[in-house]
């Protein structure tokens, strides 16, 4: 990967569906997270489509889908096709997993093989849909590995559009995904790399608190348009977080093409845009070097 050819690094995409047509979501949660996001209808691409998609734009992506097994009955996608799609374009795509913590033992295996057999930089978690608390002792075997592994770990927070709109939530409880659940992690699992995916609403505050105060924490701006990010959020990203921001479009149901477009319009200071569109991605994902000296 060329970062010097790339303008920006998208943090946060999803594979879909798999090479057999085996779909990352049950068919009723995928269609309410589609309404959700007004993107009803929307084609679910192959990650070999990603991969052209983010290529003609000069961009690389982080990819992964979701091991809600447990929770759903729904089988996920294998992370090892996940993992070998993306090695077909090792240019353009990074690959992250995600396993389900309530596999327990088998889950912290999974993740040794994945990231030392199939070049895994990362893992996707999403406590709502997953039905765990982030601080769940249940999870911790599997933090402690990440850990050692000396890869991120990805917490969708905030409100979720799957599920939303279905009764009862589809059983999705939106507590699981408070970003102070995610402070205990951090507490526990000091040198553990943290993302927090998405301006975290109703909790935005609480993210912006949790990744001031942990030096390991930092914030994707994932599953909104720029336009409505939360006025605090744009003025962290500009300031103390200015290091700690990362790109992330929620694609396919949001487009780069989309997000960047509002990107441009926000008030963002012209040398901290370049960090957030991917300098702050290279350094978390090991592709660059350490964190600048502070200006």
């Amino acid at each position: 990967m060329n970062l010097d050819e790339l303008v920006a690094i998208d943090v946060h995409t999803h594979a879909e569906i798999s090479a057999d047509g085996h779909p990352s979501l049950p068919p009723h949660l995928l269609e309410a997270s589609e309404k959700y996001f007004g993107a009803q209808g929307h084609r679910q691409p192959t990650i070999d489509e990603m991969a052209a998609h983010y290529r003609e734009r000069r961009m690389a992506a982080v990819v992964f889908t979701v091991d809600a097994e447990h929770a759903t009955g729904h089988p996920p996608i294998a992370n090892e096709e996940v993992a070998e799609s993306c090695a077909r374009h090792p240019d353009v795509l990074i690959p992250f997993a995600s396993l389900d913590p309530w596999r327990g033992g088998a889950a912290v295996r999974a993740a040794r093989r994945l990231v030392a057999e199939h070049g895994v930089r990362g893992f996707k978690f999403h406590p709502s849909l997953q039905g765990f608390a982030p601080n769940d002792r249940m999870a911790y075997p599997l933090y402690e590995a990440i850990e050692e592994l000396g890869v991120p770990a990805l917490f969708h927070t905030g409100q979720t559009g799957i599920g939303a709109g279905v009764p009862g939530g589809g059983g999705i409880r939106l507590r699981y995904s408070d970003p102070m659940l995610v402070d205990d992690v951090a507490v526990d699992f000091p040198e553990l790399r943290i993302i927090l995916a998405h301006p975290s609403f109703p909790w935005q505050d609480e993210a912006l608190a949790v990744a001031t105060h942990k030096p390991h924490v930092h914030i994707d701006l994932s599953g909104w348009s720029p336009k409505y990010f939360p006025p605090q959020l744009v003025r962290y990203a500009n300031s103390l977080l200015k290091d700690k921001v990362l790109f992330g479009s929620d694609y396919p149901v949001i487009t780069p093409d989309r997000w960047l477009a509002d990107f441009e319009r926000l008030d963002i200071k012209p040398e901290v845009r370049p960090r957030i569109l991917k300098d702050n991605a290279a350094r978390l994902l090991g592709l660059a070097g350490p964190r600048p000296v502070k200006d």
